[in-house]
């Protein structure tokens, strides 16, 4: 295996730093932390919460690092980096992505790699992984490839794919370590096939077919996996646009329509309209939703990935919403009941 902190004759930024007084570049990335401490070995870093959470998971045991470049506190679809990130990734080993189309920035990115450096390896999840068609309400511009929608994450199973498109990737980059990455991704499977069926005695004991988001559509992998309908407050894939006058009107007939009292609101999107319905509506609170997008302080600083804020977020919302579970029966870590952002 070649030294891959030595390149055409240089040092990378990343390896310099590493060898003269620790992590430094995290800070300027905005990351969030490694899965090897010790530093000197590959370094990968991801575009996404989710796939570095996964990513830093499968690299352990490794001289591998894994950092996500995303900020704690913001969401990974809506937010666009400052021109640093793009030092960040050609100094990188690997950079982990989420494919084409879903992240503008993340596209720049692999073009000024494949145009100027070809020295940072791509690691695609999403290769083979086959997405839903979008939405009706949905308009093609806010599509990936053939008009699908990308937040494949959100069906365990559609992300145990990715899981081996990382472990395969972190093998390019660091082959002595082959076994251990092979050996991690069957773990992290195996944990997404248990948290599948946790999430299928949550619908399959539901009380009701209709539950709603005040949150951008991200969860039409949940609504289809589980045979269960979620209607989001804004129908649009990203998660920074304005609610419409329109939003609201469509958000307060679904709610009267189907007798709703508790509602999703996203932790990392405006609250300002679950407040809204919450005034103007039959609502009587609202609790916290997250696709996976991003992480706050609180989460990070428990050292909370993927499983964990499914089953202290996602999950005990999602009980209340369908009526599983009295709200007198869940408490939450943070971000509960009407929860501040």
């Amino acid at each position: 295996m070649s030294d891959t902190r030595f390149r055409n004759g240089r040092w990378s930024r990343r390896h310099v730093v590493s060898a003269v007084g620790g992590s430094a570049v995290a800070g300027l990335a905005g990351c969030l932390g490694s899965s090897n401490e010790d530093g000197g070995g590959p370094v990968a870093v991801a575009s996404f919460f989710t796939f570095y959470d996964f990513a830093r998971r499968i690299a352990a045991e490794t001289p591998v690092s894994v950092e996500n470049l995303v900020p704690t506190g913001m969401h990974g679809h809506g937010w666009e980096p400052d021109p640093s990130i793009q030092r960040d990734i050609t100094d990188a080993d690997a950079f982990i992505h989420v494919g084409p189309d879903f992240q503008p920035w993340a596209d720049r990115a692999i073009d000024t790699v494949q145009t100027e450096t070809q020295e940072t390896s791509l690691i695609n999840v999403r290769e083979g992984v086959n997405l839903v068609d979008l939405a009706d309400t949905l308009t093609d511009e806010e599509a990936v490839g053939d008009a699908k929608d990308p937040h494949f994450w959100l069906d365990p199973e559609l992300a145990m794919t990715s899981v081996d498109n990382i472990a395969d990737g972190l093998t390019e980059i660091a082959p002595d370590h082959e076994d251990t990455f092979a050996q991690h991704a069957a773990d992290l499977n195996s944990e997404l096939e248990a948290i599948d069926e946790e999430w299928r005695t949550i619908f399959d004991a539901a009380d009701r077919d209709v539950l709603f988001l005040a949150a951008h559509n991200a969860f039409e992998y949940v609504a289809r996996r589980y045979d269960v309908t979620i209607e989001p407050l804004v129908v649009n894939l990203a998660a920074n646009d304005d609610v419409r006058p329109a939003d609201m009107q469509r958000a307060q007939e679904t709610i009267a329509d189907n007798g709703i009292r508790h509602i999703g609101a996203a932790v990392f999107e405006p609250i300002r309209p679950a407040r809204q319905l919450l005034e103007q509506t039959d609502v009587e609170a609202y609790y916290p939703v997250t696709p996976y997008a991003g992480t706050a302080e609180s989460w990070h600083e428990r050292g909370w990935g993927y499983f964990d804020i499914a089953r202290n977020v996602n999950m005990p919302t999602f009980r209340l919403l369908a009526d599983v579970t009295s709200p007198e029966e869940v408490s939450f870590a943070d971000y509960g009941r009407n929860f501040e952002p």
